[in-house]
């Protein structure tokens, strides 16, 4: 399962970094914005837009995914990795400098990541199966009693 949770999660940072830097490039491309019919135009014309597009929808399909079986937090806070990976990738080939308060927001992010991963988490409490609700309800009385 542990396998499932690392690809699934690198998958999403995969379509999460796209995205942005998808968003970025359509931005760059059909500039400058102007909210007219020209740049609309530009925009339905640019493809990065439509990686984007598609990039948002295949995170949000293996979010989902991902939600069926991970923890709610972990899983949220991971998906802020992407911001570092978005911002690497920024810097390696889009040519966009790095400052020392991002490097410095990158590791807080990367840490706290870490610490809400492999930090304590407490087990979901099982779904009581429908044909033992009346022995669960027998037994929450009987500890009533007591």
């Amino acid at each position: 399962m542990k396998r499932f949770y690392l690809v699934g999660f690198l998958i999403l940072l995969v379509f999460d970094t796209m995205a942005q830097v998808s968003f970025k490039l359509a931005a760059v491309h059909t500039a400058p914005a102007e909210l007219d019919v020209a740049w609309v135009s530009r925009l339905l014309l640019e493809a990065w837009i439509y990686a984007a597009v598609a990039s948002y929808l295949g995170a949000f399909v293996t979010y989902m995914t991902l939600l069926k079986h991970a923890a709610v937090g972990p899983a949220f806070a991971a998906t802020h990795a992407e911001i570092v990976t978005t911002m690497l990738v920024s810097v390696l080939w889009l040519g966009e400098r790095l400052t020392a308060m991002q490097v410095v927001g990158s590791v807080l992010i990367m840490a706290g990541i870490a610490v809400l991963a492999f930090g304590k988490h407490d087990e979901p409490a099982q779904p009581v199966p429908a044909h033992d609700t009346l022995a669960a309800d027998e037994l929450e009385k009987s500890a009533l009693d007591t």
